[in-house]
């Protein structure tokens, strides 16, 4: 396979050209940590945004940071935190996930829109991209949105593409806005709830005027008890008046632990990368749906999946099941639809992901408007074809 690695957005626009010219399918790829996102892509060449590198803009003072599209993800955190600042929607590393190696790149936290526990709270990547450059599927460089929030002209179509997985366009720079790093964080833990009173004290922590950035559930499994997760940050005065007051709202569900610093932080790590499932032979789906639907749900889902997370006050569920067959597709489609949700499936090997819907299919309607966006910055189908449903 012939494998493209251009250094300015001008060589991007030229192999783009080129291919369109020849119809020739292109895989596009940056750090290469998340390939198992969406569906196999079936193309005869590679674009990698590898050498498209380094950070093009930042002001600490107005709390936007830009970043060329094949930057390491952890070259942009690093030079916020040594400014005390970070991405405000906590991005999740799929390297644990998938056993991948590499670095996860600015572009393609973008492209996946990958966000982590904090969404609930601070948005998901999507919220905080500001500006965006990139190469359409017709080979037209092409900026939209800024680099201040005070000109962010084609902003919602900074927002369309963010999410898009590389099917309508090449992003080569990404402008996000950024967040001062919290003083402290704490988390509450409450052991023992069965999933319905889970969720009950997770909305119960989102009702009040706290203000959790995380909000979990990991049911019992493995000798372990049923933990339910509630993090706060900020100032120490203020996590010591929020933490202490929360925990006496949550009394009716039982009593709260706390958990600071550094424990806490490796915590919410492991629930923003799913962690437990890292190197089981699970497919594993997540699945968005109404936290009041949650319960039912993973009721729904037991017999076929034992192994649940709960994330976003319930709101998020990471499902493990058998990777055989078409790893319950059919059922976790289903149930997610009747719970007013969608299912998306993350990982399993390439011959179930050719075979079934991995993202959850879409009514006629909205499918013909998938179409027409395709159409619109990809008409040659040249981009990713295929990654996220057929011809898209």
């Amino acid at each position: 396979m012939t494998l493209h690695t251009p250094s300015t957005p001008a060589e991007l626009a030229n192999v783009i050209a080129e291919a369109r010219r020849a119809g020739t399918p292109l895989a596009i790829t940056g750090g290469g940590t998340r390939a198992g996102l969406g569906r196999p892509v079936q193309a005869a060449a590679t674009v990698s945004t590898a050498r498209l590198s380094g950070i093009t803009l930042y002001e600490p003072a107005e709390l936007v940071i830009a970043a060329k599209a094949g930057t390491p993800l952890v070259e942009v955190t690093d030079t916020l935190a040594a400014r005390g600042q970070r991405l405000p929607f906590e991005p999740m590393d799929h390297r644990r996930l998938y056993g991948t190696t590499g670095e996860p790149t600015v572009g393609g936290v973008a492209a996946a829109n990958v966000s982590g526990p904090a969404r609930i709270n601070l948005g998901a990547a999507r919220d905080s991209m500001i500006g965006l450059k990139f190469v359409n599927g017709l080979a037209e460089d092409v900026t939209s949105g800024g680099r201040v929030m005070k000109n962010v002209t084609g902003l919602d179509l900074v927002k369309t593409l963010a999410g898009s997985h590389g099917t309508l366009a090449v992003f080569h720079e990404v402008c996000f806005k950024v967040l001062p790093v919290a003083e402290g964080e704490r988390t509450l833990v409450v052991a023992g709830l069965s999933i319905p009173r889970a969720v009950e004290a997770l909305s119960a922590a989102l009702g009040s005027p706290f203000e959790p950035t995380g909000t979990a559930h990991v049911p019992a499994g493995d000798g372990e008890p049923a933990r339910t997760l509630i993090r706060i940050e900020g100032f120490a005065a203020s996590l010591a008046y929020r933490t202490e007051r929360l925990a006496g709202l949550l009394a009716p569900f039982g009593m709260a632990e706390a958990m600071d610093g550094a424990a806490s932080r490796v915590l919410w790590a492991d629930i923003r990368d799913a962690a437990m499932f890292a190197g089981s032979d699970e497919a594993v789906w997540r699945i968005s749906v109404p936290p009041s639907a949650a319960p039912d749900l993973a009721a729904t889902l037991a017999p076929l999946a034992p192994r649940l997370l709960l994330d976003w006050g319930g709101g998020l569920i990471s499902a493990g099941v058998a990777a055989a067959g078409d790893a319950g597709a059919g059922l976790v489609h289903e149930a997610a639809k009747a719970a007013g949700g969608h299912a998306t499936l993350v990982r399993a090997p390439d011959a179930v992901r050719l075979a079934v819907d991995v993202f959850a299919p879409l009514p006629a309607p909205v499918m013909a408007m998938q179409g027409k966006l395709k159409a619109s910055f990809d008409p040659g189908g040249i981009l990713n074809p295929g990654r996220m449903y057929g011809g898209i």
